[in-house]
């Protein structure tokens, strides 16, 4: 898939290392900003157990 999709950018070898980076740098923030918060939900990883035993 990562070489299909680099094959299809145009330009020179370097344009399209910039544009490939670019493009993964805008798909890390997207999942950041959008994809992990909504996912936070369905995991059991911020749930804290720290003083919820009784005394």
């Amino acid at each position: 898939m990562y070489a299909w999709i680099f094959r299809h950018l145009p330009g020179p070898l370097w344009l399209r290392i910039a544009t490939a980076l670019v493009l993964a740098a805008g798909v890390l923030v997207l999942m950041v900003q959008f994809l992990f918060p909504w996912m936070a939900q369905f995991t059991q990883f911020t749930d804290s157990t720290i003083g919820s035993a009784r005394p």
